[in-house]
């Protein structure tokens, strides 16, 4: 019966993810680069200093540095360390070459959509939250005949958090991490369900999950935003000075790695025939992969950024594309790296976790092999803890539009989404990454047309944010203050 869900699942997933999606994301990125003049290259220094910077008197439900811990939160996740390690098992080490490719174009995708979350943003008197995201750039934007697509990325988003990325994928991830710390030949057997044994370690390790998802997600998005501040830049410490470690230790081995990645990303290892079927599964994994990573396109991010404490969309756009440089180029690339350099991923009995542990277990043989599992199983609970949260922020605001903000359908949500919390770990990794992938691509269709049809509205916000930052000497604090004239949307009122 699994075999027959799986192959059910896989075949989706090939249809959702095929060729036009694919060519819809990147040729979205390029043509959002080419719209904003690359801005995601020569203004990287400058969104990096705003990254840490919040900008004076913004108005807005939580900082900026807040909105992007909460959309970091949800974008680096098990993703970074699982995700890369399917991808590459799966489309060999050139998907980590299309991760990238996607990730730079991405960055534009991804500076469009916090421009558009703040600009087309509005503040819902009755609870306080600020809101915005696709759902509202597109009503606003596209115009009122659009409500309907509106709807259909809110329900999407709704099932990517309760069914996908939010919860199945992280808790079944965190859950492989701890059972091979602490139980890796599976002899404390809890129950079966389904042939599978399940270990006490998962039972308990599901059960803690759980409960510290419960004490956050009660708080809403200023408790959520609280704990990213503070969990995002540790994490991301850890892992990176793991993986750094791995790589100095290893320098001789790099060079031979990108040569490896980048004849693979064009198919020169494959036989004549079959070069152009290499050259597509790599690109399909890799960039499925990186979108799952980075969101870049997926529409989640700006739902963060529409909260963001801002006056300028621009700048929350600069913002926001930060996070795709990060997750991707500096995160995923670590992980990768690892990967191809110590060529664990040509192993077929090993996956998720337990792949990425081999490789920095093979890569820093000086440390004890209990010590590098028990660090990067504490990433990946981090990891995916903060992802679980932001995921939970994502959907509830999706699930508020759809309802019309029936905050009681809300609080009945949080409570489905600690219940899926519960089941993730004794989902099969290969169907709740399957399951992710579906509902990432059917999220990602409707953002990204709206995004190309207001690439008009990017280009223009962007041209004035740069001329007035010109004219201002390259002072932002002396810029003349920015205006949202309301006569440029197409429906919708202005923001309160």
């Amino acid at each position: 019966m699994l075999d027959s869900l799986n192959a059910t699942l896989v075949a989706i997933d090939d249809a959702v993810w095929g060729i036009p999606l694919i060519c819809l994301i990147l040729f979205g990125g390029i043509w959002l680069t080419i719209r904003v003049r690359g801005l995601q290259f020569h203004k990287l220094g400058r969104a990096l200093r705003y990254m840490v910077k919040n900008e004076k008197d913004g108005k807005g439900e939580v900082t900026s540095f807040g909105a992007l811990c909460t959309a970091l939160s949800a974008t680096i996740g098990t993703g970074n360390i699982v995700g890369v390690a399917t991808a590459v098992v799966a489309g060999g080490p050139g998907a980590l070459f299309w991760m990238w490719i996607a990730a730079l174009f991405g960055m534009a995708t991804k500076f469009s959509e916090g421009l558009l979350a703040v600009k087309y943003r509005t503040h819902d008197a009755e609870t306080g939250h600020v809101l915005g995201g696709p759902f509202y750039y597109i009503e606003r934007g596209m115009g009122a005949n659009w409500k309907w697509l509106a709807k259909l990325f809110a329900f999407f988003g709704v099932c990517v958090g309760l069914f996908g990325i939010g919860t199945f994928t992280q808790v079944n991830s965190i859950s492989g991490a701890i059972l091979s710390f602490f139980d890796p030949d599976k002899q404390a057997i809890a129950f079966s369900l389904f042939g599978l044994d399940y270990s006490w370690a998962t039972v308990l390790g599901g059960l803690a999950l759980a409960f510290f998802v419960a004490l956050v997600v009660i708080g809403g998005l200023k408790r959520i935003a609280s704990v990213a501040e503070r969990v995002i830049p540790a994490m991301v410490i850890i892992y990176l000075a793991l993986s750094l470690l791995l790589i100095v230790c290893n320098i001789t081995a790099v060079p031979a790695a990108f040569v490896e990645i980048f004849a693979d990303a064009f198919g020169f290892r494959a036989v004549a025939g079959g070069a152009m079927g290499a050259i597509i599964v790599a690109m399909q994994k890799g960039i499925a992969r990186g979108i799952f990573s980075n969101e870049a396109g997926l529409g989640s991010a700006p739902i963060a950024a529409a909260a963001a404490q801002t006056k300028e969309p621009v700048r929350q756009g600069l913002v926001s594309m930060t996070g795709t440089f990060l997750d991707t180029i500096i995160v995923c690339s670590m992980t990768g790296l690892a990967l191809v350099m110590s060529g664990v991923y040509v192993d077929p009995t090993a996956e998720g976790a337990a792949l990425t542990v081999q490789a920095f277990q093979i890569g820093l043989p000086f440390l004890p092999e209990v010590l590098v599992s028990f660090l990067i199983m504490l990433c990946m609970a981090l990891f995916g803890f903060t992802t679980i949260l932001g995921w939970d922020y994502y959907s509830e605001r999706c699930l508020e539009y759809l309802s019309g903000g029936n905050m009681k359908a809300v609080k009945v949500y949080r409570w489905l989404y600690i219940l899926a919390v519960l089941i993730g770990p004794y989902m099969t990794v290969s169907a709740v990454w399957t399951i992710a992938d579906i509902f990432n691509g059917l999220m990602a269709l409707p953002n990204m047309i709206a995004l190309l049809a207001l690439s008009g509205v990017v280009a223009r916000e962007t041209a004035d944010y740069l001329r007035r930052l010109k004219e201002a000497g390259d002072d932002e604090d002396a810029m003349e203050p920015y205006v949202n004239d309301p006569a440029t949307w197409k429906s919708g009122a202005p923001e309160a």
